[in-house]
Order: structure tokens, then C-alpha cells, then sequence
């Protein structure tokens, strides 16, 4: 079995699309999915799964939770090996290790075809930086990103669903994903 990390974009927020983890443990682990863990509130699985296509699984997981929930969130699943190049191809390395909170990935599920680099360079403050790379935007924002105009229009300007992930929450999916990798199934 393959270990994935699947990303749910869109719940608990806002007292919206609410699923608690221990639900979502429990309908994975239903769905036949082993080894079931979550990361914080914001939808964060890791798992280990016989089916070995990412797109496949992502969808059986929406249609799982629309089905006991009542609504189907943007899911994204990750190979280890996906996850881990990611992290490698950080451009901003320095400045997460430094304060993981300022870097945050969009992760995509293709790879934009039409992204407006233009719009996204205006809209950025003089000291945010950027970078696309294949299926991950990274997003270097020292002054937060709540209040950041090109956190907010990232994906709409990117032109393709994305969902987005703080660098300390991928460091810990890193490391959750290598401890699982180590210890036996």
C-alpha cells in the first residue's frame, strides 16, 4: 500500500463545511484507507491506500464526504514523493526556516496554462516574492497573509484550482509522511 497525503481545501472555515478530524479518520478508515492520521483542523490526511492514482482517490474522498456531509470540497492528493519535491524546490528556504508562517505553497493539481504572471507581480507589495514551479506556487509574504492582496487573488490569477498550505504545516506533513514511511504497515 502507497503512502498519500490529501489536502481538503474549503473546511472549517468560517463556521462553514464543517468536519471534524476524528469524522474524517473514521469515513477514510471506512472507505478501506490504513494507517489513517490528520494534521490541525484545516483538512490535512495521510493514509496508505491499495489504489495507486492520486486523482482517483481524491475524487472517492469527495464523494464520500458530499454523501455523509452534504458538501464536496476541492481535495488534493499528494504522493510522498510529490510532497518531498516540493519542499526541495522551495525558492525561499531561508526565509521558512527562519519563520515557516511568512512561506506558504498553493498546491495545483495541473499546471497553469495561462497564468497571469503580469496581473500577479502588480498586485504583490515590494516585499513579497513569488515563484511558479510546475504544479506549486510559492508565495513568500513577510508581513502576513491575511492582509495580502496577492495571497487573496493568487489562485484566481493562476487560473486553476489550488489549495494552500502555511510552510510549517508542510514541514509537518513532511515529517508525519516520513515517520509513517518508517514505521510498519
Amino acid at each position: 500500500m502507497t503512502l498519500f497525503i490529501s489536502l481538503l481545501r474549503g473546511i472549517n472555515v468560517g463556521g462553514r463545511n464543517k468536519l471534524p478530524m476524528a469524522s474524517l479518520r473514521d469515513l477514510l478508515s471506512g472507505m478501506g484507507y490504513a494507517d489513517v492520521q490528520t494534521y490541525i483542523q484545516s483538512g490535512n490526511c495521510l493514509f496508505r491506500s491499495a489504489e495507486d492514482d492520486p486523482d482517483v482517490i481524491s475524487q472517492n474522498i469527495a464523494r464520500a464526504i458530499e454523501e455523509s456531509f452534504g458538501f464536496r470540497p476541492h481535495i488534493l492528493t499528494l504522493t510522498q514523493a510529490r510532497l518531498d519535491a516540493v519542499i526541495a524546490a522551495n525558492p525561499y528556504g531561508e526565509a521558512a526556516e527562519a519563520d515557516p508562517k511568512t512561506v506558504h505553497v498553493y498546491f495545483m493539481s495541473a499546471a497553469p496554462t495561462a497564468p497571469d504572471i503580469t496581473a500577479l507581480d502588480t498586485i504583490k507589495t515590494s516585499k513579497e516574492r513569488f515563484e511558479l514551479n510546475g504544479t506549486a506556487f510559492y508565495l513568500y509574504a513577510p508581513d502576513g497573509i491575511g492582509r495580502s492582496k496577492l495571497a487573496a487573488r493568487a489562485e484566481a490569477k493562476l487560473g486553476v484550482p489550488a489549495t494552500a498550505r502555511n510552510y510549517r504545516t508542510v514541514l509537518m506533513l513532511r515529517d508525519l509522511s516520513q515517520q509513517s514511511s518508517q514505521s510498519p504497515t
